[in-house]
């Protein structure tokens, strides 16, 4: 990771999730830092969708940090970072409490955005937005763990060797046969940190002594992928596995070597459907710039329709329009780009949707989503689900 001391302003990236390119000194208060973005497996679809950088000496100065190299390509159509023009980064003190800077300009010329500070303490980190990493996961699962209704599985490893993790939550001592079953996956996309602090919601809610939460292990089994991509979030990546693959792209081309995280996490949901279990709803969760919406197929869109209602009457969720139908593939005539959702219902008709996340600013909050935004919206996500499947 980078290093670098300007005139007394050190920046670094060398810590979990860390990322920042080429940094270069225009004056003693004026920085230009480059994403550093990732390529797949062809060296194509180059996404700049996250940094996360420390500054020390900065206290006291008026700063001007210029993010650049935002152009890339998305689903092999090259773009020049207009998508990312509203984008609000973060900064903290302390690397636990995060806030919006004021204001962000962009520069649709250079593909710049440009941030102005003075900082009210001698060392400041910069991410896209509130970084969730392993360590996150870590600690609330430690926090979780002698809870009698949460058990944990591994069902499988990354191509870093991290476990993949499943979580099950339900009553042990009421009869699963009666129970609906809702999985939730997160963070496919390693920048997609919003996801997972939705999904901590989530988990908080689910084992909270909550009478609404004790009602549903009695009648619901939760099963949760946490963290989909662990090696991603560790090294600051983007959207691609260590090989390249992006592991929400190749359901429907999946290779065990390649993409071990895919084929883990695959045959843990096909192996509870072989079994003859059932699966009343899958939800993979995620992040985008500027919409809320859910996804999926069109045979299933009336359970669709419910929990957008749901969720648009009852939670920040802005969704003005409804909810999509799922295309046959990402990439029409390309195998190899299709998203958990569509592979699950192709291969074995399960109910199940993805869910974006705007990480600009929200028309129903007024700002951008913070970190009690999304843990607030875990807990409503749980009841929504909750109360679109009984109906």
């Amino acid at each position: 990771m980078l290093a670098l001391l300007l005139l007394g302003v050190t920046i670094t990236a060398d810590f979990e999730a860390g990322s920042v390119g080429k940094v270069e000194r225009v004056s003693d208060t004026h920085l230009r830092c480059a994403v550093q973005g990732e390529t797949d497996q062809d060296k194509r679809n180059r996404q700049p969708s996250w940094f996360y950088f420390r500054l020390d000496g900065v206290a006291g100065r008026e700063l001007v940090i210029d993010l650049t190299d935002l152009a890339g390509e998305y689903n092999y159509r090259p773009h020049n970072g207009a998508g990312l023009r509203n984008m609000r980064p973060v900064y903290s003190y302390d690397d636990r409490t995060w806030r919006h800077f004021d204001s962000a300009e962009w520069d649709g010329n250079t593909s710049t955005i440009r941030l102005r500070i003075k900082p009210a303490a001698n060392r400041m980190w910069v991410a896209r937005q509130a970084p969730y990493t392993n360590r996150h996961l870590k600690k609330l699962l430690d926090g979780l763990r002698k809870h009698p209704h949460l058990r944990e599985t591994i069902t499988g490893k990354t191509v870093g060797g991290r476990p993949m993790r499943l979580l099950t939550i339900t009553n042990p001592g009421v009869a699963d046969p009666a129970k609906k079953v809702i999985w939730l996956m997160a963070r496919q996309h390693a920048w997609e940190s919003g996801a997972s602090w939705v999904a901590e919601g989530a988990l908080r809610f689910l084992l909270s002594n909550d009478p609404g939460a004790v009602r549903i292990r009695d009648e619901f089994i939760f099963k949760v992928f946490p963290m989909a991509d662990p090696d991603g979030v560790f090294r600051g990546g983007v959207r691609f596995n260590a090989h390249g693959y992006d592991l929400n792209r190749n359901w429907d081309a999946m290779d065990a070597r390649l993409m071990p995280e895919i084929h883990a996490q695959r045959r843990a949901v096909l192996e509870w459907i072989d079994a003859g279990r059932r699966i009343d709803l899958f939800l993979t969760l995620h992040n985008t710039e500027s919409a809320d919406f859910i996804q999926g197929p069109p045979a299933v869109r009336h359970l669709a329709e419910r929990l957008w209602k749901l969720l648009v009457d009852g939670a920040s969720f802005h969704s003005p329009n409804g909810p999509r139908d799922a295309p046959a593939t990402t990439t029409p005539g390309m195998k190899g780009r299709m998203s958990v959702d569509q592979a699950l219902f192709h291969e074995r008709s399960v109910p199940a949707f993805l869910m974006e996340q705007m990480v600009d600013s929200s028309p129903k909050l007024g700002r951008p989503p913070t970190v009690e935004d999304r843990i607030e919206f875990g807990a409503g996500l749980v009841r929504a689900l909750c109360a679109a499947v009984i109906r």
